[in-house]
């Protein structure tokens, strides 16, 4: 059975809050790239940059990251942007969960091949079992739960929602 954590009025406060604290710390950038791991991180994504694009000057870009969530050393990492789209500019990393860490960790040090001005990590859930020396620097919800548990983050119109499974 699971339970409902985050309505969507309350995700809707976070994806704001998240997009008001990027802005903060980009306030003297002229571009943002804001990049979304493909899956809910993209979908948070293109919330976070609608909201960016209301409140900042900044130009937003959008960048969709993917990835072999299973082995992304196999995979490898792709962006919709090349590279020198977002060299030396600031980034903004995007998943819905933080679990492990796995995948932010393996987008982070995609982005770090590359001279970039600064680059940030945001995720709606960030729940207390990684396994990666990786941190949210923008989060929604912290979340301990049991290794048993598991996070379910659903993008639907005017029906956002969280559950515990």
């Amino acid at each position: 059975m699971a339970d409902r954590i985050l309505s969507h009025e309350k995700i809707q406060h976070k994806i704001r809050r998240i997009a008001y604290q990027i802005h903060e710390s980009n306030v003297d950038e002229k571009e943002i790239v804001v990049a979304g791991i493909k899956g809910g991180g993209m979908s948070f994504a293109k919330k976070i940059s609608a909201i960016l694009e209301d409140i900042t000057q900044s130009k937003i870009t959008l960048c969709e990251v993917s990835m072999n969530k299973d082995n992304p050393l196999k995979s490898g990492v792709m962006t919709s942007l090349s590279e020198s789209d977002y060299k030396n500019k600031s980034i903004v990393l995007v998943d819905d969960v933080l679990n492990s860490g796995a995948t932010l960790i393996y987008g982070v040090h995609h982005f770090l091949k590359t001279p970039l001005k600064q680059l940030k990590t945001a995720v709606l859930v960030n729940r207390n079992h990684k396994r990666f020396p990786v941190k949210a620097d923008f989060k929604g919800i912290s979340l301990s739960t049991s290794l048993n548990e598991h996070v379910k983050v659903v993008f639907k119109t005017k029906n956002d929602a969280v559950y515990l499974e």
